[in-house]
């Protein structure tokens, strides 16, 4: 049975400290070393700090930047703004009016959790949806969402879960449900107002738009993974970012090289460079009609043969070099 004092013995308890028959600093002393002081004011949970959470957002952005720009058929770009904790209660005071807000599970952990957007990334991703430009042509004046636009929201969010899913994947198998959208923030409770959450702010820029986007969850939901987020993830299992892929292999394409064409080798002294004049000819170890060497960045690639083409000197590729400039 646990050692639970009932309300009669805490009063009695209370009484014998006030009578001085008890002296708490004396009763302190005998326990030292049995009691642990516990700060509730300094804990990791209070400062927002849950370690390795900014990782899995870090993998979730390089997914969805990717699956949203193919859906908006636009240039998507996510960036964190940073991660903070707060009292739910809190928190739902800090939420803009009007506000788009997507309701949660993590299965199999407890509790639920919240994406909220902003008004003007809603209306962004709305009229890209439709084909616009992604500037919304109605006036926002604090207006409620509409049923559609709210659709199309929902089809968003659930891409944004697939993507969370794969993000936490190399740290813990879940299965994320969306349970309802909702744009009064009065009507969310999904812990008591008292209780801690952690959030991640995200920035969209949609081309010229911009907009946030925050992700809240529970401390109570995260707590029991603590230790596997402690301990890291299996970085190797991430998917490698296509879109870095590409822009990368874009930027080598546009890399200047040098080509040079050896027209032949010929062999002096000194004493002939230094007497060369105007006119003066060198003869070459090879006629001009013979195949030259190309080398690019100073590595032979191709073997060529030169002549004239549209009025330019040109060089036509006869043979491609393997490993070593070996024909």
């Amino acid at each position: 049975m646990e050692k639970i004092l009932t309300k009669a013995e805490i009063e009695a308890l209370l009484n014998a400290v006030f009578d001085g028959r008890i002296e708490p600093e004396r009763e302190l002393a005998k326990a030292e070393g049995l009691v642990v002081s516990y700060d509730l004011f300094n804990t990791e949970a209070h400062k927002g700090f849950v370690p390795n959470l900014d990782i899995i957002y870090d993998s979730y952005i390089r997914y969805n930047r990717v699956n949203l720009s193919n859906r908006l058929r636009k240039v998507v770009e996510i960036k964190k703004i940073g991660a903070r904790s707060y009292k739910f209660d809190d928190f739902i005071q800090t939420l803009p009016s009007p506000v788009c807000m997507a309701i949660f599970k993590i299965e199999p952990l407890k509790g639920a959790a919240l994406i909220s957007f902003d008004s003007t990334l809603v209306l962004s991703l709305v009229d890209s949806l439709l084909g616009g430009t992604g500037v919304s042509r109605v006036p926002m004046a604090n207006r409620m969402f509409t049923s559609i636009e709210l659709r199309l929201m929902e089809k968003i969010v659930r891409d944004i879960l697939q993507d969370l899913e794969k993000a936490w994947a190399p740290l813990y198998a879940t299965h994320m449900n969306l349970l309802r959208m909702e744009m009064n923030p009065r009507l969310i409770n999904i812990v008591p107002p008292e209780y801690q959450i952690v959030t991640m702010s995200l920035k969209i820029q949609i081309e010229d738009i911009s907009g946030n986007m925050v992700f809240a969850i529970p401390y109570m939901t995260i707590d029991p993974i603590r230790d596997k987020l402690k301990a890291g993830m299996q970085f190797d299992l991430m998917a490698i970012d296509p879109q870095w892929s590409s822009r990368l292999s874009a930027e080598l394409m546009e890399a200047p090289l040098e080509i040079i064409v050896e027209m032949g080798n010929a062999g002096i002294t000194l004493r002939e460079l230094l007497e060369l004049a105007v006119g003066d000819t060198i003869m070459l170890d090879k006629p001009c009609s013979s195949e030259l060497q190309i080398k690019v960045e100073g590595e032979t690639k191709y073997w060529g043969v030169p002549g004239i083409r549209h009025g330019n000197r040109a060089i036509q590729i006869s043979t491609i070099c393997g490993r070593g400039g070996q024909r």
